[in-house]
């Protein structure tokens, strides 16, 4: 019996519905074909770093400051997971404690600038995240925000047409990172934007942080002010997030953070973090990083060979933004089609989508999960042959019945929870 399935069954002694619920996500993790790009799977140690006695102990401030007694082994803990992603990632200062992706956006914006300032973020249908500027989100609301686009034909990045832009708006803080691109990006062009107009630099790195940490993405430092990541995807960690930074901003940050936004931090995520941080900076973990990119650019070359076509041409990352309206698809339908053989991917718009984000014309797919679970070009290419076989025949429930014994037949050599 595995340490996953004794904890399931001390979990069942109390409360057997949520045991259940648990063993049934198991198996489907195990059964089924995991390509949302921004989910992963985490190791048992960093599981289990989450499931301790970490848990039940209140820690505001930070090391060596604290607001309550009895931390001096939380700070042990919360001291090496900062020292390591400093080295991890080459960062002059490092703030462990934010929750979330979103809740350090929102620290990294408090440190930059105030309330009503603009700063510059991509077009959520281009690629970018809710917290880069979107009018629902508390971004486009505290603060104005510029939206730049990728260039239409290409469908890349425009450094020009940013720099222009930069020029004509005069933003306080340039942004760089997004959740739907699925191209390399230079954190220094941005830099030079930036230097420019006088503006500081934010990256959001959450999708991309285990490729830069296994160097197969370039690195925002030492080009840009303040990063944030969150440390699951491509990380392969605990859900939660860090926020890195140039040392002059350090004490902005760490009080963004606390007082500001949060109050006592979850130590036994933060303990999973420092994990997993030690697991990122050993060998392996590049030669997986490296590996998910080949995947990617492997499903992308069988996609494209089955007659999709695909946002930018290809992929250069971890991620493929699939055009499935072109095919007479919406995103909707495709997400649902293959849902029901056990391939997950997500609904997405595409850049200058005519569509409504509930049903918008692509999908988007990533490989980090199918890489953690030990698959290769190989198998990338097979699994590009059953996504076209469900999409070209959407309607087709035999076809769909035998690609979902099909996709456990291939998952059952790749289980990756035992």
């Amino acid at each position: 019996m595995s340490i996953l399935d004794k904890i399931v069954e001390e979990i069942e002694k109390e409360d057997p519905e949520i045991a259940s619920a648990i063993v049934n996500e198991k198996n489907r993790q195990n059964l089924g074909l995991e390509l949302i790009p921004s989910e992963n799977l985490a190791s048992i140690p960093v599981l289990c770093a989450m499931a301790t006695v970490l848990n039940n102990k209140y820690s505001e401030g930070l090391p060596g400051k604290r607001y309550y007694g009895g931390n001096q082994f939380i700070d042990v803990v919360e001291n090496i997971a900062i020292e390591r992603a400093k080295k991890l990632f080459g960062a002059e200062h490092v703030n462990v404690q934010p929750n979330s992706g979103s809740p350090a956006n929102m620290a990294a914006y408090r440190a930059l600038m105030n309330v009503g300032d603009t700063f510059m973020g991509m077009n959520l249908s281009h690629g970018g995240h809710l917290t880069h500027g979107h009018a629902v989100n508390f971004s486009g609301t505290l603060y104005k925000c510029v939206q730049y686009s990728v260039d239409k034909k290409t469908e890349m990045l425009d450094y020009d047409q940013i720099r222009k832009l930069a020029k004509e708006t005069n933003p306080k803080v340039i942004l760089c990172g997004y959740t739907a691109y699925p191209r390399e990006f230079d954190f220094s062009e941005f830099k030079s934007i930036a230097d420019d107009i006088g503006a500081k630099t934010m990256a959001d790195i959450a999708h991309i942080a285990g490729l830069i940490a296994g160097g197969v993405h370039n690195s925002p430092f030492p080009f840009i002010d303040v990063v944030t990541t969150t440390t699951h995807k491509t990380l392969r960690g605990p859900r939660g997030a860090i926020i890195m930074c140039k040392k002059e901003f350090a004490e902005k940050v760490d009080k963004a953070v606390f007082p500001y936004l949060q109050g006592g931090p979850h130590e036994h995520v933060i303990a999973a973090k420092a994990v997993c941080f030690k697991e990122a900076a050993k060998p392996e973990f590049k030669n997986y990083a490296a590996q998910i990119v080949k995947n990617a650019k492997a499903l992308a070359e069988e996609l494209i060979a089955q007659g999709f076509r695909l946002v930018s041409g290809g992929t250069d990352n971890h991620l493929i933004l699939v055009d499935v309206f072109s095919k007479g698809i919406t995103g909707q339908q495709a997400e649902n089609a293959l849902h029901n053989v056990g391939i997950y991917v997500n609904k997405n718009t595409i850049p200058f989508d005519t569509r409504k984000p509930f049903d918008p014309s692509g999908i988007r797919i990533g490989t980090p999960v199918l890489t953690t679970r030990g698959m290769q070009e190989e198998e990338m290419k097979y699994i590009g042959e059953l996504i076209a076989k469900v999409l070209n025949n959407i309607n087709n429930t035999e076809i769909q019945n035998q690609v979902h014994e099909d996709v456990i037949e291939l998952c059952q050599n790749f289980q990756f929870y035992k």
